[in-house]
């Protein structure tokens, strides 16, 4: 059994179900004790996760189920006030954001995505 404070890796989805610029693969999980959405995307063939929070409001961000990226596949959008984050950092890019995305470590690995716990970031418990 691990600790909180170390870092279990967890199966996400497959590598093919992330394609670049595409739909996410979306995940729950518990964040400083909360349970939250999350999302995996695949950006310049690196696959990146955060929490499904925008930084301007903490509301869900896709604007249709699972869709972040905007028309070029080069920006995550916020859907209700056009915040834009940098896909491979989450960095606030423009718009009503304060910081960046919370970042989710994502590893890869014969044909498996996993994201890993973290001390404040933990499995959903069923």
């Amino acid at each position: 059994m691990t600790t909180p404070s170390e870092s279990l890796p967890i199966p996400l989805c497959n590598s093919a179900e992330l394609v670049d610029g595409g739909l996410a693969v979306p995940f729950d999980v518990v964040y400083a004790g909360q349970t939250c959405r999350a999302f995996a995307i695949r950006y310049r063939g690196v696959p990146h996760a955060y929490l499904n929070r925008c930084t301007h409001v903490a509301m869900e961000m896709d604007y249709q189920p699972d869709r972040f990226f905007d028309d070029t596949g080069n920006w995550l959008l916020c859907a209700t006030h056009g915040a834009a984050y940098l896909p491979d950092t989450g960095q606030c890019a423009g718009g009503p954001c304060r910081g960046g995305l919370v970042k989710i470590t994502l590893s890869e690995s014969d044909g498996v995505v996993r994201w890993h716990t973290a001390y404040h970031l933990q499995a959903v418990a069923f």
